[in-house]
C-alpha cells in the first residue's frame, strides 16, 4: 500500500562538477540555447577544514528546472573527477520538504539542511550514494532570479579572472 505523502512538483536541478565554467557556458547557452540565469560564488565552511571557494551556474530549462554546475578555485590542487554523480534537486513546499525529512530521519538517514538564501535545500543520499537535494525556493525568488539574470554574466567573468569574493549577500551566515 502506498504512502499518502504530498510528492516533490518537479526537478529543480541536476547538478556536476565542471573544470571550465566559460567553456560550459559557451556550450550550453551558445550551442544548446539554455540561458545562463544565475552565476553564485559562494564559500563554505563546513567547520572541518578550511574554507572552500566555489561558483554555482545554473542554465534554465523551459519547465523552469534548471542545469546547474560547479567550478571549485582549488581544483587543481584537489580534483573532483568530472564523473562524480553530481545530484538532482526536486522542488517542493516547506511541508513537503518536512515530511520527507521526517520519513529519513525515521528511517535513520541523516539529511542536512541547509539555507541557501535563494533556498532552503535538505540534502540526503540514496541508498545507491546518489546525493538528492528537495529544494524550497525563497518566497521572493522571482525578485531574486530578475537579480541574478542581470548579473550572471558580469559575476561568471569575475569569478573566472580569479576574484572568488562571495556575492551570495541574502544567504544567512
Amino acid at each position: 500500500m502506498a504512502l499518502k505523502v504530498k510528492i516533490p512538483n518537479r526537478l529543480h536541478h541536476a547538478a556536476w562538477v565542471t573544470r571550465d565554467q566559460g567553456q560550459t557556458r559557451r556550450f550550453y547557452e551558445e550551442l544548446i540555447g539554455l540561458p545562463l540565469a544565475a552565476t553564485w560564488a559562494e564559500t563554505r565552511n563546513d567547520g572541518t577544514g578550511p574554507s572552500h571557494e566555489y561558483v554555482h551556474t545554473f542554465f534554465t530549462l523551459g519547465d523552469g528546472g534548471a542545469l546547474a554546475f560547479f567550478q571549485h578555485a582549488d581544483q587543481d590542487t584537489n580534483p573532483i573527477e568530472l564523473s562524480s554523480p553530481g545530484h538532482l534537486a526536486m522542488e517542493c513546499d516547506g511541508a513537503t520538504q518536512q515530511g520527507i525529512k521526517e520519513r529519513l530521519e525515521g528511517a535513520g538517514y541523516k539529511p542536512m539542511l541547509i539555507d541557501h538564501g535563494y533556498c532552503t535545500s535538505l540534502y540526503v543520499k540514496d541508498p545507491n550514494n546518489l546525493s538528492l537535494e528537495f529544494t524550497v525556493d525563497a518566497a521572493n525568488l522571482t525578485e531574486i532570479n530578475a537579480w541574478q539574470a542581470g548579473i550572471a554574466h558580469d559575476e561568471l567573468k569575475r569569478w573566472l579572472s580569479g576574484d572568488h569574493t562571495p556575492n551570495n549577500t541574502i544567504r544567512p551566515h
